[in-house]
């Protein structure tokens, strides 16, 4: 006999069944890349985070194996007990070198940075939090662990920002992050880093930016947001994951000055208390970050891909997000409309996933289309045949 509680969450689940918004887990039947094996079938992937295309790579997969032989498959402790392993070490200095920056500190996944981070650096009623609207879910649970003032301005709306910044509560307070996504996961558009990189300096702020879409995306040498405006710096703080681009498995970290990360070394209650990084994803990421800094060419694909992708999308008449990230949100509106279609393209042969509310404002459901360096042309004439076919039946 169900408990009272399982009652509650069994019709919530079934409103979400009847309402079209129940998410449905889909089976990778094999590694990730720009095909994959599912329901039997070789599916065309736009869902991935698998920027570079090195989730897979040999040199990466090859990397991860040496260290297990070298250092076990995992620390069986904190990093402060007798869980800190020369790989963990070397791959922060590897993080740190890559981004030219004093230092790194992994945790153990991204989430875990944003909520090790926030609340460590901003955790009484005299700091203040400046927040854009649209960021990550991770920031938004880090904020709401934190005591401090919250100001949460509308979307890229930096007046605003500036108003908040400017107010009593906002001059008076001790401690102040302003945080951002580089890149916001849902839009695909890019933070307005130099104007806030100037509004922090000027009010006194620590700039706190997550590239978890960026890294590996964006700049030159693929260091993110920062890199691509030229505002790595004094009082830039980063966090990235090594669960997209930089190999695909888990792991996140925050970059920037040694104070800061040697604070957090001391104070951070998901690093002190959860498991090193597993060994593997340690050599694994040494190993992408090695890639991404030798072959350039990679980045040169990835943005070819996403011009292509992106002009071949319009000519279909399709209401798209403009930008230049590969990230390629088309709009539906309706959000069992984007789950239907998510469904109808997946019979095409291709995977690609569909947001609704709450990930999503109501009546801006959309299927978020994902880009790699790893696609070929005739994976993306597929997937954009398949649009054609799906969105003038759902027209």
């Amino acid at each position: 006999m169900a408990t009272a509680l399982e009652a509650v969450l069994a019709a919530e689940l079934k409103e979400l069944h009847d309402s079209g918004q129940y998410k449905q887990a889909n089976e990778l039947q094999g590694p990730q890349g720009a095909r994959v094996r599912m329901d039997g079938r070789d599916i065309v992937n736009l869902s991935s985070n698998n920027y570079l295309g090195l989730a897979n790579d040999p040199r990466v997969v090859a990397a991860a194996k040496k260290a297990i032989d070298q250092f076990g498959e995992g620390t069986a402790s904190v990093r402060f007990i007798c869980g800190t392993m020369t790989c963990h070490l070397a791959l922060e200095n590897k993080i740190a070198e890559f981004l030219g920056c004093e230092a790194a500190l992994t945790f153990i996944s991204c989430w875990d940075a944003n909520v090790g981070l926030v609340p460590t650096l901003a955790p009484t009623d005299q700091d203040a939090i400046f927040s854009d609207a649209l960021n990550h879910a991770s920031i938004i649970d880090a904020i709401r662990l934190s005591k401090a003032r919250r100001f949460i301005y509308k979307h890229q709306n930096l007046n605003e920002l500036e108003e908040m910044l400017t107010s009593e509560q906002g001059r008076s307070a001790r401690n102040k992050l302003l945080i951002t996504d580089g890149v916001f996961s849902m839009e695909g558009d890019i933070a307005q880093l130099p104007r806030l990189k100037e509004l922090a300096d000027r009010h006194g702020a620590a700039l706190v930016v997550d590239e978890s879409h960026a890294t590996g995306v964006l700049g030159e040498r693929g260091r993110g947001t920062a890199e691509h405006f030229g505002v790595l710096g004094e009082g830039t703080i980063q966090t990235s994951t090594l669960g997209k681009t930089l190999g695909g498995a888990c792991g996140g970290y925050v970059a920037g000055s040694r104070v800061v990360c040697d604070y957090l070394l001391q104070r951070s209650r998901p690093h002190l208390f959860s498991n090193a990084l597993p060994p593997a994803v340690c050599g694994g990421s040494m190993a992408a970050i090695e890639v991404l800094m030798a072959e350039p060419q990679r980045l040169a694909k990835l943005r070819d891909n996403v011009t292509y992708f992106r002009r071949q999308m319009k000519e279909l008449g399709l209401k798209i997000i403009d930008g230049i990230t590969p990230i390629v949100p088309v709009m539906v509106g309706d959000t069992p409309k984007a789950f239907a279609m998510q469904k109808a393209l997946f019979d095409e042969g291709v995977f690609v996933s569909g947001f609704g509310f709450p990930v999503v404002p109501k009546g801006q459901a959309r299927l978020r289309c994902q880009l790699s360096a790893a696609h070929h042309r005739e994976d993306l004439d597929r997937a954009i045949a398949a649009f054609k076919k799906v969105s003038a039946k759902f027209a």
